[in-house]
């Protein structure tokens, strides 16, 4: 694998030093030659590539193919100013198509099964990623994409698929709202969920598999990277995402060093890309949290396996000086049987000093107990109880304001944890 590795780095880095200006630049101003790089360790040598070098050179600066040979364009959601717009040559979508293939199969997938897509088609990477795998592998594939949840439950119920994709905040939305109309989640013909798009705890794992009677298992990626596909967990083990090593050369690093840290522990990922002919990218930074094992997994893949992200670091919120990551507040609330799994947090600003407040949703259980009890002191009990166990977690302590059923909204994508209305305080 190592000297495979080497040999598609070396193609790579060639490649963008005939193609890319961008590279030429950085390699130029570095003082380094494409013929520098002789070993995986010779990586450290190469610069890195972060999100903004991609919006800078919007739309195609970075592409290493002529637009007359790339057969497809997708985009980053692009919530924040210019999207990043990536291209794929007919081997970039065959390879791709391979990689989600294997991750399939990783999830628990097999040639002749029915898989559910309800990834969001388009510009997003994820319904695309995850439709031509499944055909790659054999797999009969519903294109069904994101929202009109009720005919997501139609289709589930009668065509009985084996295999569900979804963000695992969307997959949640569909379990209550069969619940909602008299049906048992756990009753379809189910067998595996392959969930991402968006950080989620262990907690949220256990969850989706209680509710859905299902195998839950993580799948990762990036537009800028390849799209879904990257790395996946093994029904067999769960435990750590394996990572397609023949197609991307991934490294942790410490974001304020920019060194490299040990396996095991927490740093940023940073991957370059060693088969893509139209947007290869070097030592690009994810921002995503995450640590690396080259452990021997039981399901027989050799591969490096990465953790679950922790989080991103643009994500992380500096509460009262602690970092605090959504999934770790998520982790806490899961372990709270009175609440519903849907929270919110809202950033303020109170006197020029920055306020959290943490929106909670009770179950309907709780919801008519308390309604019928009129008590505020069992009310001041589970918040206090709240508080104490993300006290416990994350470090700090956070305001909590107990909300009705279904007063969270609800997403057909990628939930919204965190509400900022920080910038929309005058300040005077």
């Amino acid at each position: 694998m190592e000297k495979l590795q080497l040999e598609r780095l070396q193609e790579t880095v060639y490649r963008v030093d005939n193609h890319v200006a961008y590279y030429q630049d950085k390699f130029s101003e570095l003082g380094i030659d494409r013929s520098d790089i002789k070993s995986l360790d010779d990586v450290r040598k190469l610069p890195f590539t972060e999100k903004k070098d991609l919006r800078e050179h919007y739309p195609y600066g970075l592409f290493a193919s002529s637009m007359k040979d790339i057969i497809r364009l997708h985009a980053s959601s692009g919530t924040s100013g210019k999207p990043t717009i990536v291209g794929y040559t007919r081997k970039d979508v065959d390879d791709w198509a391979e990689i989600v293939a294997r991750s399939i199969a990783a999830a628990g997938g097999n040639s002749g099964d029915i898989m559910h897509n309800a990834y969001g088609y388009g510009l997003f990477t994820g319904g695309l990623g995850l439709h031509h795998g499944g055909e790659k592998l054999g797999i009969t594939t519903v294109p069904v994409s994101g929202g009109n949840t009720k005919r997501q439950i139609m289709l589930i119920e009668d065509l009985k698929p084996q295999v569900i994709c979804a963000t695992p905040s969307y997959a949640l939305r569909i379990a209550e709202q069969m619940e909602e109309d008299g049906l048992d989640p756990r009753a379809t013909s189910l067998k595996f969920g392959i969930f991402g798009s968006e950080p989620w705890s262990e907690e949220m794992r256990q969850t989706l598999e209680e509710k859905m009677g299902i195998k839950a298992v993580d799948i990762y990626g990036l537009s800028e990277v390849v799209g879904p596909g990257v790395a996946i967990e093994c029904h067999e083990q769960q435990d750590g995402l394996h990572i397609q090593d023949d197609h991307f050369f991934t490294e942790v690093i410490n974001p304020d060093t920019l060194e490299p840290v040990p396996d095991g522990e927490y740093g940023e990922l940073v991957f370059t890309s060693l088969t893509k002919e139209a947007f290869p990218i070097i030592r690009y930074r994810t921002g995503d949290l995450a640590t690396v094992t080259r452990k021997k997994c039981k399901c027989g893949r050799t591969t490096m396996r990465m953790s679950r992200i922790k989080g991103r670091i643009g994500d992380m919120l500096i509460i009262r000086g602690v970092n605090v990551f959504p999934s770790e507040i998520e982790r806490a609330l899961l372990r709270v049987k009175e609440l519903a799994p849907h929270y919110q947090v809202f950033l303020d600003k109170e006197n020029h000093m920055d306020s959290v407040e943490l929106h909670v949703e009770m179950s309907e259980k709780t919801y008519t107990e308390f309604k019928l009890d009129e008590e505020e002191e069992k009310k001041t009990q589970l918040k206090q109880q709240i508080q104490a166990l993300v006290k416990e977690h994350c470090l700090v302590t956070i305001d909590i304001k107990l909300m009705s059923p279904k007063s969270i909204p609800r997403s057909e994508g990628k939930a919204v944890r965190v509400v900022d209305n920080r910038e929309k305080q005058t300040v005077k």
